[in-house]
């Protein structure tokens, strides 16, 4: 099931995220980084939200939605689709987004960082 959205064109990534999941070495490698539930919120230019969640703590997996029923993500990243898009293409650092505003961290902002990892699994994968 693709996890895209045509609204949302860099929600493409979700797919090329969760294909590196799927080998079981990758997967294991990625919890054992990440050790978070990470929730994106993008917003695309017709002023749409939608979410996805990466779940770097248990299953490893990547899915709809903000978390899994009954979890609380411990970091949710809210960024525009374009800047999500720049952010997995490599052309833009998450740093860089976060002090200019454009990139808004709600829970332990620490844990962030260790999304990075795993977003640019996707850049060799997506095409967006």
């Amino acid at each position: 099931m693709s996890l895209k959205n045509d609204a949302f064109p860099s929600s493409a990534a979700f797919d090329a995220i969760s294909s590196s999941l799927s080998d079981d070495a990758e997967r294991k490698d990625a919890i054992k980084k990440g050790n978070a539930l990470f929730a994106f919120i993008l917003k695309n230019k017709a002023g749409q939200t939608d979410s996805w969640y990466i779940d770097l703590k248990e299953k490893g997996e990547v899915a709809k939605g903000e978390a899994p029923s009954g979890k609380t993500a411990d970091v949710t990243l809210s960024l525009s689709d374009d800047d999500f898009s720049k952010l997995v293409s490599g052309k833009t650092q998450a740093q860089r987004l976060f002090m200019s505003g454009k990139l808004k961290v709600k829970g332990d902002v620490m844990k962030a960082t260790k999304a990075e990892p795993i977003l640019k699994k996707a850049q060799t994968k997506a095409k967006i």
